[in-house]
């Protein structure tokens, strides 16, 4: 008896405490949505310096790597045997005009004469006629003058574009031939290309959403660094799909006043696919991936935990967009999400999501504001 006495007076344990969470609405931002593409940078124009004449360079006007711009002086070829050439042709030009002179003399006189009836008709048709071939001859002398005219001014190679010249292919002296000999490429600078190939579910994307891609915004960064800084537009898709691999060719045209932009650098492009939108935002911690679902923990006002099934999105500034099955007021388990179970009641601390990697509470650079602790309505 005195040992059941005893048993019946020992006190019962205290309850459990109930688990803790940070709860909070989602964050509501104005954002884009983009897909990303890895592609490489090409000039807008490129031109390979050749001579239109052959002969031997007599001097070069410009720097290896220069700027340049188009018209400037870039090769001269010794232009003497033109010069002489030139010369000759003036000379035919000159005795085609006496030639042609002498037929009109002529033929005026025999005219005259056959009105005085001391000449015959058929001598006036051969005066017409040596008239006519002074004439022809007169134009091809022309012709030919003009040729060497052109070919003196070839010794002259200018740049055909403004530009980045590369390095010259050949010191002076050396002897080049016509349309043969490479001096030198020149490359322009602004604005630049970026080449990038596109799925194709993407670009049907891109057809039935927003009509097309043309002009739509990009943005573009380089391997080493970590903002998207370079800015342009798409200008250019291709007109076939290419077989093999099952993308097409797209381009975007950027800006690149300073010439930082080499051809042949590699990108990351982002290309915005739609209009800003406002989107509910979420620490990635908070999404929950439950076999093929992906879901999160919300918290009633009596503290009792409920699961919502959410299609999250991109990660923008740290944070996850849901696209759906989530409302702006719904209270979001952001941190203890593995305490959380639905139908559990849980004690609350209200949080706050804010635009920070990770969107969890960590010191001073926190996404979250946590004031003291709420305990659960009864």
């Amino acid at each position: 008896m005195l040992l059941l006495g005893a048993a019946c007076t020992k006190q019962a344990p205290p309850p459990q405490p109930l688990p803790s969470v940070v709860v909070a609405t989602p964050l509501t931002q104005r954002v884009s949505d983009w897909d990303d593409y890895s592609g490489r940078f090409e000039a807008v124009d490129s031109v390979d310096v050749r001579p239109r004449v052959g002969g031997a360079i007599q001097s070069i006007h410009f720097m290896d790597g220069q700027k340049v711009t188009k018209g400037q002086l870039l090769f001269s070829i010794d232009p003497r045997p033109f010069a002489a050439a030139l010369a000759g042709a003036r000379a035919e030009v000159a005795g085609a005009r006496a030639a042609l002179a002498n037929a009109d003399a002529d033929l005026a006189r025999t005219r005259s004469l056959v009105e005085q009836q001391l000449v015959s008709k058929a001598q006036v048709d051969l005066n017409v006629a040596a008239q006519l071939r002074a004439a022809a001859t007169l134009a091809a002398a022309e012709a030919a003058m003009s040729t060497q005219e052109l070919n003196l001014s070839f010794t002259r190679v200018t740049a055909p574009i403004s530009g980045r010249a590369s390095y010259r292919r050949l010191a002076a002296g050396n002897i080049v031939v016509a349309d043969t000999t490479l001096l030198t490429t020149i490359v322009s600078e602004s604005p630049i290309r970026f080449l990038f190939d596109a799925p194709e579910s993407a670009l049907l994307k891109y057809r039935r959403e927003v009509g097309g891609t043309r002009n739509s915004k990009v943005e573009i960064r380089l391997q080493d660094e970590t903002e998207y800084r370079w800015k342009g537009r798409i200008d250019f898709m291709d007109n076939a799909m290419d077989r093999s691999s099952g993308t097409i060719r797209g381009r975007a045209v950027i800006d690149n006043p300073d010439g930082f932009i080499s051809p042949g650098m590699f990108g990351q492009m982002r290309l915005f696919d739609s209009a800003p939108f406002d989107a509910l935002m979420l620490p990635d911690e908070a999404i929950v991936t439950d076999q093929t679902r992906h879901v999160v923990y919300v918290v009633d006002g009596a503290g009792t935990v409920a699961q919502k099934v959410v299609e999250p999105g991109r990660l923008v500034g740290g944070l996850r967009v849901v696209r759906s099955g989530l409302s702006p007021t719904d209270r979001v388990v952001i941190s203890g999400v593995q305490r959380a179970r639905p139908g559990r009641k849980v004690t609350v601390k209200e949080g706050v999501v804010t635009e920070f990697p990770s969107g969890i509470s960590r010191g001073e650079n926190s996404a979250l504001s946590l004031p003291a602790a709420t305990p659960p309505a009864h």
